[in-house]
C-alpha cells in the first residue's frame, strides 16, 4: 500500500471526550500519553503538565525545544495563577552592535542576536518545586525515554519538518554555526516521511542532566557553559550571568469579563492582551449568527493588534499601563471605529504613563494551560553541540528603531506571541483552553471563545469551526472549508480575501472544561496530530 497521509478528500469528524479522573489534551498522542502516566502514578495536573511539555520538546521539535520559552496559567488550591517564563536578551548586546551587523536595519530572523535566554526548563523546575507532586526525575522520564529509544513521525510533523529542512538548507548549509541543527535533527540532510524513527540521544543526555540537578546544569553548569562558549565563537553576546540570574516570574492574570464569562490571559509582555482588548470591542455588539459577526471580529482584531503593537511589550518599558485596554470605556471607544466597511486603524492616541500548547487536569479539582515555543519551527537554527538544546530566535521579533515600543533593549523581553488561556465563571475554574500559531493566537482565541459564548458550539465544533487569519491592512485569508457566501459578503464589505490551500497557518488548539458535576470535557482540533489522553 502506498498512502499519503497529508491528503484528506473526506470531512472527518470529531466529538467530545469525557473522564471523570484526568485529562491531557496536546498535539501529540504520545506527549499527552506522557501525561496521563503521571496522573496515574498519582501526580496532579501540575506534573502532567511538566511532563507533557518535556516530551513536546521530544516529538515535537519543529515548534518547540529545551531552548524555549513557556507561559502558564493554572488553578490550584482555590486561586489562578499565572507564570511567566518568557527569557530576556544578553546583558551584552546592544541596538548598535546589532545594527551594524544588518544591512536592512531589522532584526535577523535566525542566528545568535535572536537568542534570548530559554525560560521553559526553568518554568518547569520552579512549578514542580511549589505545586508538584512528584519527583522532577518521574516527571521527566516519559521525555527522556522518548529522545533516547525513538518515536515515528506523525504526518503533521514530518511535513512540518520537511519545510524546516528545505528551508535550513537553503539559508544555512555553508554556515559552521548551523552545522550541529543538521547533525541534530537530519540523516545526511535528507528529508522525512510518516513513520521514520527519530532518535535524539544528545537531548536525552540534557534531560538526564536536569532531572539529576533541578536544572541547575542548564542555567549554572555544564550546559550553561557550552552555551556561552558557543555564542562568543559564533558571534552571540551571552555571558554566564545571563543565564545563572535568570529567574520565572509569577504574575496575577488579566482578564475580561465577555457575557458573563472571565476570560483570563497572562498580561504583558504576553500578547494575550489583544484578544482581550479584542473581546473589549466585541462586547459592545450583539450577534445573532457566526456569519453577522466575522466583519466586526475582524475589524476589532485589526484594532487591538494596532494598539498592541505600539504599545506592548516588556512591562518595565511600557508607556502606558495597559489595565486601560481592559477598561469599559476602551471597548466602547474603540468600537466606534468599526464600521460598515473594512478600513485599516490607527493605534489610539494614549497618554504616557511551526509553538506548542496543552492542557492538564486532574481530580482534584487542579487544571493547567500550558504552552512553550521556539518561535520560527525550529527557532534560531542554532543547537547546542553535544546537547542537542534547539534555541529558540525569540529575539526577532525586536525594533531596532529606537522610538518603538519594543526596541532592543539589554536585559529585556521582546513582545511575545505565546498565550495561554483560561476560562473562569463567577470565580469557579471553567478550564485551559489555548491555540498556537504566532500572531494567529489571540485572533484564534476570540474566534473560540465566540463560538462557545456566543453561538453556543461544544468545545470540539468551536476548535473546528472554519477560520479567518488577518494579515496585514485589509487583507485576510481563510480557511479552505470556510463557507463560500460568507467569504463573498467580506469581500462586499472591502476586505482583501484569499483562500488557502491548507489549513496549517490557523493555528492548533485544546480545551479542556469542568462540568458542575466534575466530569471533564475535552476537545482538541484536526489541523494538527493532536490526541486526548484521558481516564
Amino acid at each position: 500500500m502506498n498512502f499519503d497521509y497529508l491528503y484528506q478528500p473526506y470531512a472527518s469528524n470529531r466529538y467530545c471526550l469525557f473522564a471523570a479522573n484526568g485529562m491531557v489534551a496536546t498535539g501529540s498522542a504520545l506527549a499527552s500519553q506522557a501525561g496521563l502516566e503521571m496522573l496515574k502514578k498519582g501526580g496532579n495536573a501540575i506534573d502532567a503538565a511538566i511532563a507533557t511539555a518535556a516530551a513536546l520538546t521530544v516529538v515535537e521539535p519543529t515548534a518547540n525545544g529545551l531552548g524555549s520559552d513557556a507561559f502558564s496559567l493554572f488553578y490550584t488550591n482555590g486561586k489562578l495563577h499565572g507564570m511567566n517564563a518568557s527569557g530576556y536578551s544578553p546583558k551584552n548586546i546592544s541596538l548598535q552592535a546589532v545594527k551594524e551587523k544588518t544591512a536592512d536595519g531589522k532584526m535577523p530572523k535566525y542566528g545568535w542576536p535572536t537568542v534570548m535566554v530559554p525560560g521553559a526548563v526553568k518554568g518547569w523546575v520552579e512549578l514542580s518545586r511549589n505545586y508538584g507532586k512528584l519527583p522532577l526525575a518521574d516527571v521527566l522520564a516519559p521525555a527522556i525515554r522518548y529522545a533516547e529509544n525513538g518515536y515515528p513521525l506523525s504526518p503533521v510533523l514530518a511535513h512540518m519538518w520537511n519545510r524546516a529542512i528545505t528551508r535550513y538548507t537553503q539559508l544555512f548549509q555553508d554556515d559552521q554555526a548551523y552545522w550541529e541543527w543538521f547533525k541534530t535533527f537530519t540523516k545526511d540532510r535528507k528529508t522525512v516521511q510518516p513513520g521514520d524513527i527519530v532518535r535524539l540521544p544528545n537531548h536525552a543526555k540534557t534531560l538526564r542532566l536536569i532531572a539529576e540537578t533541578d536544572g541547575d546544569a542548564f542555567y549554572k553548569g555544564e550546559i550553561a557553559e557550552q552555551f556561552v562558549r558557543q555564542s562568543e565563537r559564533d558571534g552571540g553576546y551571552f555571558c554566564m550571568e545571563d543565564l545563572s540570574g535568570y529567574n520565572v516570574q509569577w504574575v496575577d492574570p488579566i482578564s475580561l469579563n465577555y457575557r458573563g464569562y472571565d476570560v483570563c490571559e497572562i498580561p504583558p509582555n504576553g500578547q494575550g492582551i489583544a484578544a482581550l482588548m479584542a473581546l473589549n470591542i466585541l462586547k459592545e455588539f450583539q450577534f445573532n449568527s457566526r456569519s453577522e459577526a466575522y466583519h466586526h471580529q475582524i475589524e476589532a482584531m485589526k484594532i487591538a493588534f494596532a494598539d498592541a503593537q505600539k504599545y506592548v511589550t516588556d512591562p518595565r518599558y511600557m508607556q502606558v499601563d495597559y489595565h486601560c485596554f481592559l477598561d469599559p470605556a476602551y471597548g466602547e471607544q474603540r468600537a466606534k471605529d468599526i464600521h460598515a466597511y473594512a478600513t485599516v486603524p490607527e493605534p489610539l492616541s494614549l497618554p504616557k504613563s511551526g509553538t506548542v500548547y496543552l492542557c492538564t487536569a486532574d481530580g482534584e479539582g487542579n487544571m493547567v494551560s500550558f504552552i512553550q515555543s521556539n518561535y520560527a519551527g525550529f527557532g534560531s537554527g542554532v543547537v547546542l553541540e553535544g546537547y542537542g538544546v534547539s534555541l529558540q530566535n525569540r529575539g526577532s521579533d525586536f525594533s531596532l528603531d529606537e522610538n518603538d515600543a519594543n526596541c532592543l533593549a539589554p536585559h529585556k523581553k521582546s513582545y511575545h506571541t505565546i498565550i495561554p488561556g483560561f476560562l473562569m465563571k463567577d470565580g469557579k475554574p471553567v478550564g485551559p483552553f489555548g491555540v498556537m500559531g504566532g500572531y494567529m493566537q489571540p485572533q484564534g482565541h476570540v474566534q473560540l471563545m465566540m463560538n462557545l459564548i456566543d453561538f453556543h458550539l461544544n468545545p470540539q465544533m468551536g476548535l473546528d469551526a472554519p477560520r479567518w487569519q488577518w494579515t496585514e491592512k485589509n487583507k485576510v485569508i481563510l480557511e479552505p472549508s470556510f463557507p463560500k457566501a460568507d467569504a463573498s459578503a467580506l469581500e462586499r464589505k472591502g476586505h482583501q480575501i484569499s483562500l488557502s490551500s491548507s489549513s496549517f497557518s490557523f493555528g492548533r488548539g485544546e480545551m479542556i472544561l469542568r462540568l458542575d458535576n466534575g466530569v471533564l470535557v475535552g476537545a482538541t482540533e484536526s489541523r494538527t496530530d493532536a490526541n486526548i489522553a484521558c481516564y
